[in-house]
C-alpha cells in the first residue's frame, strides 16, 4: 500500500509548539494550498490542509516560519475518530508530516524592524 502526500502552500497562522506529557515536541499547522484549476466564476480556490508535524520538525517550523510562510510538506495522511460531548462520532483527517521544507525567504526579526522604525535622538547618532 502507498500512503504518501506532497504539499506545497502557505501556513495560514504562526505555528505553536506543544509538548507532550512524555516530552514530545509537536506542532499542528494549516496548510493553505491552492487548487491547480479555476471554478466556474474562474476563481482559484484554496484547500486548508491540517498538518502535524513532531520533534525537531515541528521545532524547526516553530523557530523559523510564520503566518504566509510557504513551506512544502511530505508525509502521510492519517485519519482518526472521537465522539464529542453530544455522542456524535467526528472523524478527523490530516497530514502527518515526515519531511518539512522552507521555501520562503527567512522573514526579518521583529527586533530589528523595530529598531529601524524608532527615531534617533539628539546626540545619539
Amino acid at each position: 500500500m502507498i500512503n504518501q502526500v506532497t504539499l506545497v502552500g502557505r501556513l495560514t497562522k504562526d505555528p505553536e509548539l506543544k509538548i507532550t506529557q512524555d516530552g514530545t515536541a509537536v506542532a499542528n499547522v494549516t496548510l493553505a494550498v491552492s487548487r491547480n484549476y479555476r471554478n466556474s466564476n474562474g476563481e482559484i480556490e484554496t484547500d486548508f490542509v491540517q498538518c502535524t508535524l513532531w520533534r525537531k520538525t515541528a521545532e524547526n517550523t516553530v523557530q523559523y516560519c510564520r503566518k504566509g510562510t510557504i513551506i512544502g510538506i511530505t508525509g502521510r495522511i492519517q485519519t482518526r475518530s472521537y465522539e464529542n460531548h453530544e455522542g456524535r462520532k467526528i472523524y478527523v483527517t490530516d497530514v502527518v508530516a515526515d519531511n518539512v521544507r522552507f521555501l520562503s525567504s527567512k522573514p526579518q526579526e521583529k527586533e530589528k524592524e523595530e529598531k529601524s522604525e524608532k527615531p534617533i535622538a539628539a546626540g545619539q547618532a
